[in-house]
């Protein structure tokens, strides 16, 4: 009998230990979220502050020395803020830099616009101009300067000999400095066209059909529908590829010009970030380069605040 009462007591006490494992402390669903989020987004975060982050404030702290190409440091202070002051040479660039920029981005954004008006359309084999017109902005832009390079010489390039089969004189389009920067210009809206074509493309996408049908049987014409409907609608993608645009041709075309120009003729194509370059690994000036890149770093951040005040974070306000 005493067997059988300890076995009862046992069955009896078994249900109660359940609740006790139901009540272990766990994580709620809102902290399995913040940690899913936190791990999906930790490989950007960790590549960001190992390549971006902490090679800037690197940087910036090397700007304050100067440093010579056997590695010793000696501490400078603003010198070399003070010597880019009074360096004509870096000024020559940023002002090359500002002509490039204020031709380049106007260019590029509406000739990036027209194409992805353009591929839009229902066209007979418009996959296969998408893919045309993208894979320029695929290749190194290494392989792109010998190419244009090969074809822009001036006695055996292919564009100089089609000229003078026409009955035209050929260009020393490379040699001459009032058309050197012009064709590192076209070069790279050629390159970049494709890709801020597809973003123009998704943006014009998104765009409801519906929209463009009620406008066709209220009689608007193609410019009152893309001033109507189209414009305004693309306003957020409009932002981002001006801004991109922008903060890419400050940074970009190093390659380009380093293997098409050089920065001649007469340093006529020597951008600020050639310049840059120059000093850090033409001349071992680490030191004055890092303050002349912090300094382009921050026209850019200015430059991007000038952005988003004007077009209010994309939206374009016009006091409406």
């Amino acid at each position: 009998m005493s067997s059988v009462a300890a076995q009862q007591r046992r069955r009896a006490a078994a249900p109660a230990q359940a609740p006790a494992s139901a009540d272990t402390p766990g994580l709620s669903r809102k902290h399995r979220e913040w940690l899913a989020a936190g791990l999906f987004l930790a490989p950007d975060v960790l590549g960001l502050l190992v390549f971006v982050a902490i090679p800037m404030v690197l940087s910036i702290a090397l700007s304050f020395f100067q440093v010579s190409g056997f590695g010793s440091y000696q501490w400078i202070g603003l010198g070399n803020y003070q010597r880019m002051m009074h360096d004509p040479l870096f000024w020559d660039s940023m002002k090359i830099t500002g002509e490039y920029v204020v031709i380049l981005v106007p260019v590029l954004f509406c000739v990036s616009l027209g194409l992805g008006l353009l591929v839009k359309q229902k066209l007979p084999g418009v996959g296969v101009y998408r893919t045309a017109l993208f894979l320029p902005y695929v290749i190194s832009l290494v392989v792109v300067g010998v190419l244009w390079k090969f074809l822009l010489d001036d006695q055996t390039g292919a564009v100089n000999r089609a000229m003078r089969a026409a009955g035209f004189d050929g260009e020393s389009w490379l040699g001459s400095p009032s058309l050197a920067l012009g064709c590192v210009i076209a070069i790279m809206v050629w390159v970049m066209m494709g890709y801020y074509m597809i973003i123009f493309l998704a943006g014009l996408q998104e765009i409801p059909r519906e929209f463009y049908e009620a406008a066709k049987l209220d009689g608007a014409g193609p410019w009152t529908t893309f001033r109507t409907i189209t414009w305004p609608l693309l306003r957020p993608t409009s932002f981002f590829v001006l801004l991109m645009s922008t903060v890419a041709a400050i940074s970009g075309g190093l390659d380009l010009i380093f293997v098409l120009t050089n920065g001649g003729p007469a340093n006529g194509t020597s951008l600020a970030i050639f310049y840059i370059y120059q000093q850090a690994f033409g001349f071992g000036e680490f030191g004055y380069a890092s303050a002349m890149g912090s300094f382009l770093v921050l026209i850019m951040v200015v430059i991007s605040a000038v952005i988003f005040k004007l077009t209010s974070g994309g939206r374009f306000d016009d006091g409406e």
